[in-house]
């Protein structure tokens, strides 16, 4: 078991790495995929992933990541809520095929997974994106990494005993405070190879502390909604590890947290 995860860690971070560096319409593209298939995850808790439902959450996927490759971002609010009102309309057309719940699901989960994973994209593609865009693994793997080994060593009292029985107080700090320190580190390092118009170091360590943060509030709310669901993980695709939801819940929430304040830092538009 332990073999597997780890061979099934190993391809999943060099296919993430490799998508990233290329760039361009290959990070478009594994996004894209990432986000249709965690979408699909979603849907299924709902039983409704083979439905009329699904295949305007996927179609409106398509056109919404569509709309970012061609540059058309300005369509992208009017996309979602074009999807809000097809959506409506089946549910009233077919209804009461569907159950409201079930609706509500199919749109929750297009922007949950759809529209906020887009933001990796959308990071990367930015100036200085493809240092920029470290920050996100960073604030996210960092955090976990960090947060389990202080969680092991001096863990004491519990955060969320019902939610997360394994998660510490000292683990949020730790993990919190060592995303920061890694950011800051590496502010420093591409301090040596880039002019910025700000501190890297200081900004860098913020925005990953900040990302942290956010992060665990991701991992607890993927935690919460597999509680509710009664399921263990949202699927199979990785073996040892569960489904895509399960490695990227922390990412998909800060993805665009991390766009907006790299844009913010570096005087780009949004």
């Amino acid at each position: 078991m332990f073999k597997q995860r780890l061979i099934s860690g190993i391809a999943l971070v060099a296919v993430t790495v490799l998508g990233l560096y290329l760039g361009g319409i290959v990070t478009l593209f594994l996004t894209a995929i990432v986000a249709l298939i965690g979408y699909n995850e979603i849907l299924k808790i709902f039983q409704i992933e083979k439905s009329s439902l699904a295949v305007l959450g996927y179609t409106g996927t398509i056109l919404y990541y569509a709309a970012l490759f061609f540059d058309l971002g300005q369509w992208s609010t009017p996309i979602i809520i074009l999807f809000m009102i097809f959506l409506l309309g089946c549910y009233v057309i077919r209804f009461p095929k569907y159950h409201m719940n079930q609706v509500m699901a199919c749109f929750f989960g297009y922007v949950y997974v759809s529209v906020m994973l887009s933001y990796i994209y959308q990071l990367r593609i930015g100036q200085n994106g493809g240092e920029f865009i470290v920050l996100l693994f960073l604030a996210a793997w960092g955090n976990d990494t960090l947060a389990y080994c202080t969680g092991m060593l001096i863990g004491k009292h519990k955060m969320t005993p019902e939610l997360s029985p394994k998660k510490s107080i000292e683990g949020l700090i730790g993990g919190i405070l060592g995303a920061a320190i890694l950011g800051a580190a590496y502010g420093i390092y591409l301090k040596t190879r880039i002019r910025f118009n700000f501190n890297p170091m200081m900004m860098f360590g913020l925005i990953c502390g900040i990302g942290a943060a956010i992060s665990v509030i991701g991992d607890l709310a993927a935690s919460a909604i597999k509680r509710d669901s009664k399921i263990k993980d949202f699927g199979t695709l990785i073996p040892g590890h569960g489904g895509i939801l399960d490695r990227f819940d922390s990412i998909i929430l800060i993805a665009p947290v991390i766009y907006y304040l790299t844009m913010m830092i570096s005087g780009g538009t949004m």
